[in-house]
């Protein structure tokens, strides 16, 4: 249960950097309300004072100046951009900046954002729960008029977002999500992509198709491998679960895991990858024993990167509509700030890309 004394604590003091153990706390910094109570003048006097305002006597000026240096006082840029002709600003959290997927999600908010007179301000969880629940206390911190957030692989943990909700800021998830009944989301049919992409695998000329995920936790996971499992289900192939392996997104790992299903006496002769780093761990682990592909290994892997179709053989890739995500969680965001409190879903549907890797009747140009 979220304790409303963290919430006033929350907004008391400002988080200056966080560990294991507790956060480390400052107090508040100086506000002009501070200045103008201790020289007692209004704040629009100190304000006009701070920026020059002929109405103000030299003398005062120099005196809020005086004061503003004594009390280490900043102009808050936020605060600033309730004025009518400066932009208002959003926050994104996601969990790998570098790849394409995220960078073209976050392209798509940026455009939808400016087009809007918003500022977006990105933070990188690197797949950390810890850095993830520090760039959510930096924004509140930050009084941003919304977020955009895609879970870090680890967040299994949401009473950061719980703090989101009861302080009644905006928010919206993509991709990986949580807490659903309360916040937006855009996702996409990662369930219906795999279930063509695995029957796709069957139907020319693989018979046993092993699955590469992330965090079974993850609900982006949860649907894929459903997809997986449905299609196998329907063929009448049994599942085996040695051709499943579900651990942390990583590409040493994944390649490791990889090389260990390619060392059974009954290996997988097709592989569905969840995402760009499962996929091209699974490319090189194949690669890396001298098996072809796709005449011994078929590979289809879920990725946003155009270079799936410059490698050796060009991938087969299940693509997200990356930009149209991001565009899309910000149209979200955006009605939320409005005063739009209805939760949405919104489906983006995928775009499976047919190439050289996966389809063993496929003829070579």
């Amino acid at each position: 249960m979220l304790s409303w004394r963290k919430i006033h604590t929350f907004a008391k003091y400002r988080i200056i950097s966080m560990s294991n153990e507790k956060p480390i706390l400052k107090q508040r910094r100086t506000l002009l309300k501070d200045l103008a109570s201790e020289l007692h003048v209004s704040v629009a006097t100190i304000s006009r004072a701070l920026h020059g305002s002929h109405e103000i006597s030299e003398k005062l000026r120099k005196e809020v100046l005086q004061l503003a240096k004594k009390r280490n006082y900043h102009p808050n840029p936020f605060a600033q951009s309730l004025r009518k002709d400066v932009p208002h600003v959003i926050g994104v959290i996601v969990p790998n900046l570098v790849t394409h997927y995220y960078a073209a999600v976050l392209d798509g908010i940026e455009d939808y954002a400016l087009q809007n007179g918003f500022l977006v301000f990105s933070a990188n969880s690197h797949e950390s729960h810890e850095r993830e629940e520090r760039a959510v206390e930096s924004f509140l911190a930050m009084h941003v008029d919304g977020m955009i957030s895609c879970l870090a692989q680890d967040t299994m943990d949401y009473s950061h977002y719980e703090l989101v909700e009861a302080l009644d800021v905006p928010l919206v998830f993509f991709a990986r999500t949580c807490l659903s009944d309360r916040f937006s989301q855009v996702v996409a049919n990662g369930d219906e992509a795999a279930f063509e992409a695995t029957r796709h695998l069957l139907d020319t000329g693989s018979h046993r198709v092993a699955f590469l995920g992330g965090p079974n936790h993850l609900d982006m996971v949860q649907r894929r491998k459903h997809g997986y499992l449905e299609a196998l289900r329907e063929a009448g192939v049994p599942i085996n679960r040695s051709l499943v392996a579900c651990g942390k997104i990583s590409f040493d790992e994944a390649r490791e895991e990889t090389l260990g299903m390619l060392r059974l006496s009954n290996p997988p002769d097709a592989i569905l990858a969840f995402n760009d780093i499962i996929t091209y761990a699974v490319l090189d682990a194949v690669k890396s024993m001298n098996l072809r592909i796709p005449q011994d290994v078929a590979i289809v892997g879920f990725t946003e990167s155009d270079d799936a179709a410059f490698v050796t053989p060009p991938l087969s890739a299940i693509m997200d509509k990356a930009h149209e995500q991001g565009v899309a969680a910000c149209e979200l965001l955006l009605r939320r700030i409005r005063g739009d409190r209805k939760v949405y879903k919104k489906i983006i549907p995928m775009t499976f890309m047919i190439r050289e890797s996966s389809d063993k009747h496929r003829k070579k140009d």
